[in-house]
C-alpha cells in the first residue's frame, strides 16, 4: 500500500498517529519488494544502530526529531532485531523494537467487548506480562475511542509519551502496544492526547496494582502466582444454600480498625491485620467480614467510596498477594468475606476515569445525568455496553482472582432513580416520561443475572432504600436479581425507637411491629453500619435513653431484637463493644475500652454469646425470608412495651420463644404465649450479671399450661427482666 511519507513521518513526530505500526518497524519497500526497510522513533537519541544477530548496521537519521530508518537489500521476510541507540546525555542503550510484533488482542475479544459480553475482559485490558516470538514484555491495552493518540509512559521511556505510541485495533477503540523488557513493578500511566489537542496523564483503568497515595501510577502486577488454600471453603458454599444459612456479618474499615501503637498514623498491613482480626472475628462468632471499600482510592476520608482503581486493591496496606492470603486464611477459618462495591458512581479525579478520552466515555455527557448533585461525584454510562462490561467484569474478577464471596452493592437507589437527590428541572424523564432509571435497572438485571449464573453460591447485596418492586427477585420474574437486600426502613424505625425515653414507647410501639408487615417481601439484612454512626450521629451507645445502665441495657436489648428479628445481620466494628466516640476512619477504634472498663468487656462478652446461640439454633436462621419462619406470640402488650415472638427452623418442632421488655421495670409472673404444650427452660438472656445485667433469670423449667394467651394456645409463666429479653426453647426428653 502506497504511503505519503511526509505525512505519517509528520503524525509519528507530532505524537497524533492511530497506528503508528503503518511506518516504524519492519516494512517491505513498495518500489522494491525484494527490499525492506526497518524504521524507528528515538526523540532522546543522537545516533541509532541496528543489530542483527552480532552485526550493527547504522540506521540514517532521516528527521532531526529523532526517526531513523535502514533499507535492507534482498530482504522481504521479517528477521529479529533491536536496536542500540545513543542518547543526548551520551549513554548507549539497548532497545527491543516494540513495532515489530502483530496485534495480540483478537477481533473476537474486541467484539465481545464492544457489545458488552466479554466477562473476562480484565485478562486483556490493562497490563498483562506475557512472551511474545519468544521475547519477554508486557501488552499494554486501553479502552479509549475519542483519543486522537494514545502513549503508554513509564520510567523505561522518561515518561515521553512521543516513545511508545499506541496503535488501535480496528473500530473497537481499544488501543494496544506490546513494550519487550518490561517486568513486574513498573510504574506506568497513559499518556492520551484529545481531539481538542490537549494532553492528558491516565492510570490504568483494569490496574492490578497501584502506587501509594498521593502518587497516582499504575503498577505492572501479575495476580497469577497465587497458591490458595481455601478448597475446603469454597466447595463448602457451593454445597451449603446461603439463603438457609446463618449469617451475621462484622462491617470493617481496614485503615481505622486498629493501628500501630506506636505510629498511630500507620496503617496496619494485611499480614497484620490478618494476625489480629481474624481470630478476633473467629472468637466472636461472626460469620463473615464485610470491608467497606479495598478497591484503590485517592482521599482516606472518602472511605474507599470513591474508587479511582475497580480492578486494584488498595496499595495502604500491602500487594494484592497480601490481600490474597487475607481472604484465603479468612476462609481457612470458616470466615466469609464481603466486599462494599460502588459501581453507581466514581470521582472527578484528573488521573482516573472522569472524561477519560477527552470526552464522557464512562460518565454521561449531560449533567442532568452523569453528575451525581449530592456527591460530586460522576454517575456510570450504564446504556453504554462497554462500561457495562467494564462493571460486570470487575464482579466476576475479585470472585474469580480474589475469592471474594460477595458484594454489597453501595448506593443502589441512587442508580434506579434519575431525580435521586435533585430538583425539579434538574433531571431528563426517561423515554417513557418517568423517572426510573431505564439503563440502570438493565445493567443491573445483567449484572446479578451473570454473576449468580457463573457463581451461584456468592451473594449479591444491595444497599437500596426506597420501596422498588423486588430488589432480591429474580430478574425473570421482574426483579433486580440480587441475594439480599438491606433493610433500611427496620433500621431507622427501630433506633428512631430505641432512642425514645421507655416511659413514651408504649405510643411507637407499631415502629417494632410494623416490619413484620413486610419482612418477607425481599430478602433482607439488618444492617447497623458505619452510616449510623458518624456527621454527629453519636455512636450507638449515646443514642440510646437513660443513665449508663439503662444505656448499655438498651444497647443489649436492641442487639438481642435484631439477632431474634427474621433476616440476616450487619454489625460495624467497634459497636460489639459499645464504642464511645463516633467512628472517625483516621484513627484506631478505642480497644482500650473492654480492656480497661468491665460494661464495655461485658458488652463484647454478650454479642459474642449471642452469636453463639444464633449460629447453634437453626431456628434463627434456616427461615429467614418466609413467613412459616416467625409467628407472633403477643404483640397487643402496648402498657408494658413488651413483644412474644416465635422463630422456627425448616422442622417446625424446631423453635425458640423470644420475649423483649422494652422498659426497665421488672415483671414477674408474666404470661408469655408458647407454641406447643411441654416443657420450655431460657437458654439466653441479655440481662444477667456476667452481661452487666441486673440478673432476672429464669432457672427453673416451665410447664406449659393449656390456656391459650396472646396468639398462642398455651402459655408459661416467667420473670420479665428489665430493658431485657430472653429466649426460650422447648425441651425435648430424650
Amino acid at each position: 500500500m502506497s504511503l505519503d511519507l511526509k505525512t505519517e513521518f509528520d503524525r509519528i513526530i507530532d505524537s497524533e498517529h492511530h497506528d503508528p505500526f503503518r511506518v516504524l518497524g519492519f516494512h517491505v519497500l513498495d518500489q522494491d519488494t525484494t527490499s525492506s526497510v526497518v524504521r524507528t522513533f528515538q526523540p532522546h537519541a543522537t545516533a541509532c544502530l541496528l543489530v542483527v544477530n552480532d552485526e550493527k548496521k547504522v540506521m540514517y537519521k532521516t528527521r532531526k526529531e529523532g526517526l531513523f530508518e535502514i533499507v535492507i537489500p534482498d530482504c522481504n521476510e521479517p528477521f529479529a532485531y533491536h536496536f542500540e541507540a545513543t542518547f543526548y546525555d551520551e549513554t548507549v542503550h539497548i532497545i527491543k523494537d516494540p513495532y515489530r510484533f502483530m496485534p495480540l488482542m483478537s477481533e473476537y475479544d474486541c467484539y465481545l467487548f464492544n457489545t458488552g459480553t466479554n466477562y473476562e475482559i480484565y485478562n486483556k485490558l490493562g497490563a498483562h506480562q506475557l512472551t511474545a516470538e519468544g521475547i519477554k514484555g508486557t501488552v499494554f491495552r486501553v479502552w479509549a475511542p475519542s483519543a486522537r493518540r494514545v502513549s503508554v509512559l513509564g520510567n523505561f521511556n522518561y515518561w515521553d509519551g512521543r516513545v511508545h505510541q499506541m496503535r488501535v485495533l480496528g473500530k473497537s477503540g481499544v488501543w494496544e502496544l506490546f513494550i519487550p523488557d518490561i517486568a513486574q513493578g513498573e510504574p506506568y500511566k497513559f499518556e492520551i492526547k484529545t481531539q481538542n489537542m490537549s494532553l492528558m496523564e491516565k492510570a490504568d483503568p483494569f490496574q492490578f496494582h497501584g502506587e501509594v497515595r498521593p502518587k497516582t501510577a499504575s503498577i505492572v502486577w501479575s495476580l497469577d502466582d497465587y497458591n490458595w488454600a481455601d478448597a475446603k471453603w469454597l466447595d463448602k458454599r457451593k454445597k451449603h444454600p446461603q439463603l438457609e444459612r446463618p449469617m451475621a456479618i462484622y462491617e470493617v474499615h481496614l485503615g481505622s480498625w486498629r493501628r500501630d501503637p506506636a505510629d498511630p498514623t500507620r496503617m496496619l498491613s494485611f499480614q497484620e491485620l490478618a494476625a489480629a482480626m481474624i481470630p478476633y472475628v473467629k472468637e466472636m462468632g461472626f460469620t463473615h467480614i464485610e470491608l467497606m471499600p479495598i478497591m484503590e482510592h485517592p482521599l482516606d476520608e472518602s472511605w474507599g467510596y470513591q474508587t479511582t482503581g475497580y480492578y486494584s486493591v488498595t496499595s495502604r496496606h500491602g500487594t494484592p498477594q497480601d490481600f490474597m492470603n487475607f481472604v484465603d486464611l479468612c476462609h481457612q477459618n470458616d470466615i466469609g468475606v464481603i466486599l462494599d462495591w460502588v459501581p453507581s458512581h466514581f470521582p472527578t479525579d484528573g488521573h482516573a476515569l472522569s472524561y477519560f478520552d477527552g470526552t464522557a466515555l464512562y460518565e454521561h455527557q449531560d449533567p442532568r445525568q452523569g453528575a451525581h448533585p449530592e456527591w460530586g461525584t460522576l454517575i456510570f454510562n450504564y446504556g453504554r455496553k462497554e462500561v457495562q462490561n467494564f462493571l460486570i467484569a470487575n464482579a466476576l474478577f475479585w470472585i474469580e482472582k480474589f475469592h471474594i464471596d460477595g458484594f454489597r452493592v453501595d448506593a443502589v437507589a441512587s442508580m434506579l432513580y434519575l431525580d435521586y437527590g435533585r430538583q425539579d428541572g434538574e433531571w431528563i424523564p426517561n423515554c417513557y416520561g418517568g423517572k426510573e432509571n431505564i439503563d440502570a435497572i438493565d445493567f443491573l438485571r445483567h449484572l446479578n443475572s451473570i454473576v449468580y449464573g457463573k457463581h451461584p453460591d456468592t451473594m449479591m447485596i444491595a444497599e437500596e432504600s426506597t420501596s422498588f418492586f423486588g430488589v432480591s427477585k429474580p430478574a425473570d420474574m421482574g426483579g433486580l436479581g440480587f441475594g439480599y437486600k438491606w433493610n433500611m426502613g427496620w433500621m431507622n424505625d427501630t433506633l428512631g425507637y430505641f432512642s425514645k425515653d421507655p416511659i413514651y414507647r408504649k405510643y411507637h410501639q407499631n415502629a417494632l411491629t410494623f416490619s413484620l408487615l413486610y419482612a418477607f417481601t425481599e430478602n433482607f439484612i439488618l444492617p447497623l453500619s458505619h452510616d449510623e454512626v458518624v456527621h454527629g450521629k453519636q455512636s450507638l451507645l449515646f443514642k440510646m435513653p437513660g443513665d449508663m445502665w439503662q444505656k448499655f441495657a438498651n444497647l443489649r436489648l436492641l442487639y438481642f431484637y435484631m439477632w431474634t428479628h427474621p433476616g440476616k445481620k450487619l454489625l460495624f466494628m467497634g459497636m460489639e463493644f459499645a464504642q464511645i466516640s463516633e467512628w472517625y476512619c483516621k484513627v484506631s477504634l478505642d480497644w482500650h475500652l473492654p480492656e480497661q472498663m468491665a460494661q464495655h468487656k461485658q458488652m463484647q462478652d454478650f454479642v459474642k454469646s449471642l452469636n453463639k446461640i444464633y449460629r447453634d439454633n437453626p431456628s434463627l436462621w434456616e427461615v429467614d425470608f418466609v413467613g412459616d419462619g416467625f409467628a407472633w406470640m403477643d404483640f397487643k402488650d402496648v402498657d408494658s412495651s413488651i413483644l412474644s415472638y416465635a422463630r422456627y427452623s425448616k422442622d417446625k418442632k424446631e423453635h425458640v420463644v423470644c420475649l423483649l421488655n422494652f422498659t426497665p421495670q421488672v415483671m414477674n409472673d408474666y404470661r408469655v404465649g408458647v407454641p406447643e404444650a411441654g416443657i420450655y427452660q431460657e437458654i439466653f438472656c441479655s440481662d444477667l450479671k456476667e452481661f452487666g445485667g441486673s440478673g432476672v433469670w429464669n432457672g427453673k423449667e416451665q410447664k406449659t399450661i393449656p390456656e391459650p394467651f396472646g396468639e398462642a394456645a398455651n402459655h408459661i409463666r416467667v420473670s420479665v427482666p428489665p430493658l431485657g429479653g430472653i429466649i426460650l426453647k422447648k425441651i425435648v426428653k430424650k
